[in-house]
């Protein structure tokens, strides 16, 4: 994305076309085309764009940069306005490709989450459909298999068929971590080191945290993938395709949150796939793995609760396994800073993590109370002890 983001007191073209996107998203009230703040970010736009954030779960900051912008582009599509095709390299994105995949997870059809990106998985499902119903399966969504979509009835009750599905797979794959592959992605990297303060920078902490994860697995037979090492900061979507080439059960990202701005902020949170507005655009285990991670935190240090929240960030929407991202704190907060910088805290930090594996593949009449379990129980129960 070529146009710098915009923010309030920018003006310009680039603007109107975000006003107009956000009348037509319900956003924004229309203004007439003479008005002289037409082209004006103004604090309604900002409002309106953190309305369409939130919605979206995005990051709400009322700035439209290349995630908003993209974003908003794609609420120009219905299903039908354009051909759709998967092509790889080029992957076609937009409200379009999210109402195909809400049909076809109705219609009982495995392509992921509704993640609005037109890959593989709902290229898959797409061409299924076509043979089912005798078409030729080109992956083209035509005139012909927009007909077809529109004669067929949902197929799959009882609740959201990829909330069946993603708890049928947990329930299936068994207790034992053991042969379990989580990829652990210590955010940013040797040449972007995060937030700094305190003397401490954000890329070091999260690599250390993640090393002490990593041990832990380990002896529990989990095979561990870091997204980096000591060299290299592969972008987000390198991160994602790496989980995915691997065949990853889980993703933990972790970070540091830092508000130069708010330093009386404090706390820790963790964050999964979702989306309120879309059908489909939600990980019920993402969702699990990252209320438990956050309860054994809590229940094991002084950090403050600021609680699980739905996002729609481009690791946690391209992986196609549940994924989460762990703030760990704020490293703006004296307190927070002080905590994360001892050795001991971050071994806290790990044992509760490594639990929070354990318990998400644990039945209801086999888990434990929050803040029991230590990692000794983990490899007992692999059967590693």
């Amino acid at each position: 994305m070529s146009t710098p983001p915009l923010r309030r007191g920018d003006r310009g073209t680039a603007v109107e076309a975000v006003r107009e996107r956000l009348v037509a998203t319900g956003d924004l009230r229309a203004t007439d085309s003479d008005d002289p703040s037409a082209d004006l970010f103004d604090a309604d736009v900002e409002r309106a764009v953190r309305s369409f954030q939130q919605r979206r779960g995005m990051l709400v900051d009322g700035v439209v940069g290349k995630h908003t912008y993209r974003a908003l582009d794609g609420t120009r599509w219905m299903l039908g306005d354009r051909i759709l095709v998967h092509t790889p390299g080029h992957l076609v994105t937009g409200d379009d490709v999210a109402a195909l995949q809400e049909r076809l997870l109705g219609l009982g059809l495995r392509c992921g989450l509704v993640d609005g990106v037109f890959g593989p998985l709902t290229d898959d499902a797409l061409r299924e459909l076509q043979r089912g119903v005798g078409l030729q399966p080109d992956g083209l969504v035509g005139p012909q298999t927009l007909r077809a979509l529109g004669r067929l009835t949902r197929s799959v009750g009882g609740g959201a068929p990829h909330v069946l599905r993603e708890v049928d797979r947990v329930r299936s794959a068994g207790p034992s971590l053991a042969g379990r592959v989580v990829v652990v992605d210590p955010g940013h990297g040797e040449h972007d080191e995060g937030a700094v303060a305190h003397g401490l920078d954000e890329a070091s902490i999260v690599l250390d945290l993640a090393r002490r994860v990593e041990g832990r697995l380990v002896a529990g037979g989990v095979q561990v993938v870091l997204t980096r090492g000591l060299h290299g900061d592969p972008d987000t979507g390198e991160r994602a395709d790496l989980a995915n080439a691997v065949g990853a059960d889980l993703v933990l990202s972790l970070h540091v949150e830092h508000l130069p701005d708010a330093p009386q902020a404090h706390g820790v949170a963790t964050f999964f796939y979702g989306a309120a507005d879309r059908s489909g655009a939600w990980s019920a285990v993402g969702e699990r793995f990252a209320s438990l991670v956050q309860r054994e935190i809590v229940a094991r240090t002084d950090l403050l609760d600021c609680r699980t929240h739905p996002r729609t960030w481009e690791l946690l929407r391209r992986t196609v396994m549940p994924a989460i991202r762990l703030d760990v704190g704020h490293l703006s907060h004296q307190g927070d800073a002080r905590r994360l910088a001892d050795p001991a805290f971050r071994d806290t930090l790990a044992e509760a993590i490594v639990v929070a594996v354990q318990r998400t593949y644990l039945e209801e009449h086999d888990d434990a109370a929050t803040g029991t379990l230590r990692v000794a129980d983990v490899l007992a129960r692999s059967g590693l002890s």
